[in-house]
């Protein structure tokens, strides 16, 4: 059923379970790997002469298989055991599509540029993901793991970097241009402003690495225009909706170091309706939602996004571990 995370949740008591026994010893440990294996087998050859009888009876069609490797659970069975009618290369290729909403709504894409014998996916990041500060979480939460789960025999994911291009100005709004007029009018209190924190201070993504995701089904419920701020594992998150994209960024303004809650969509003067930057409450900066919340006051700083995806049937958002520190 969607959303059910049973499965997910027997597969880590099963690994805990053979890390306590295998505190007996390497004996214990080892019988228990090969109770484990021989348990797999079974339902693995009950699960392969289920597609033989339906096979035979002539109900095994391309729209049954597709419905089979439709579900999360049966085909990550049938991958396991050899089953999957669609082959490894099909399979990322499919995984990478179902990330490319997300990456889209950054401005980037992803290439699959090749997969050797020995199971190693070369990827290559486009658009504003490729040379992108985020770009390293993006490929883990996003990327890795919808690769991971629809080609578990992959044995690495590699990105090939390229000389990134220069990116396109954005259209400022007349009220971004008047914070400008205004700070320089208040005796030039832009510089004043707050930079984003740089790797090893406190609040920046890298530092809060390993991360996981949370479901948080609320997001999905946004309407257009709208902004929330949700608390997603002990983490801020803000999202907002513009047309049919949904964005999540950690609530975190670069500029005044301060939180965006009270934030608002607003429209570039040659920008599509309905939004597309996003205006913090305190200092008035501006931050593109499409383009990986850049700052249009000032091009070094930048939202810090999170990955968003419909996990298992649910909106989840990939967020860092919070420490006791951070909380």
């Amino acid at each position: 059923m969607p959303g059910d995370d049973r499965p997910r949740q027997a597969g880590d008591r099963i690994e805990t379970l053979l890390d306590a026994l295998g505190a007996g010893g390497a004996v214990a440990r080892g019988r228990a790997e090969e109770l484990v294996r021989q348990v797999t087998d079974l339902y693995g050859s009950g699960l392969a002469r289920i597609l033989e009888i339906l096979g035979d009876r002539g109900q095994l069609d391309d729209a049954t298989l597709d419905a089979l490797t439709a579900d999360e659970l049966v085909a990550s069975l049938l991958v396991i055991h050899g089953l999957h009618p669609q082959d490894l290369e099909t399979r990322v290729a499919a995984a990478l599509d179902r990330v490319r909403p997300y990456l889209g709504s950054h401005g980037g894409n992803v290439e699959l540029l090749d997969i050797s014998p020995e199971g190693v996916v070369r990827l290559r990041l486009l658009g504003t993901c490729q040379g992108c500060p985020s770009s390293s979480v993006t490929l883990k939460f996003a990327v890795e793991e919808a690769i991971e789960s629809a080609a578990p025999e992959v044995t690495d994911i590699q990105v090939v970097e390229e000389e990134a291009r220069a990116a396109t100005p954005a259209v400022i709004p007349v009220d971004a241009l008047l914070v400008r007029l205004n700070h320089t009018a208040d005796g030039g209190t832009e510089s004043r402003a707050g930079a984003a924190p740089a790797p090893g201070t406190p609040g920046h993504w890298q530092d809060h690495a390993p991360g996981s995701w949370q479901a948080v089904p609320e997001i999905a419920s946004l309407e257009q225009g709208e902004v929330a701020g949700f608390m997603a594992g002990g983490y801020p998150v803000l999202a907002c909706r513009t047309g049919q994209d949904l964005y999540a960024y950690r609530d975190y303004c670069p500029r005044c170091t301060g939180s965006m809650a009270g934030a608002t969509l607003q429209r570039a003067l040659a920008g599509p309706v309905g939004g597309g930057l996003l205006r913090c409450p305190a200092c008035r900066a501006h931050f593109d939602v499409r383009q990986a919340g850049s700052c249009l006051e000032d091009r070094a700083l930048h939202l810090d996004p999170l990955p968003l995806l419909v996990r298992s049937g649910v909106m989840s958002v990939a967020v860092p571990l919070v420490s006791n520190q951070d909380a």
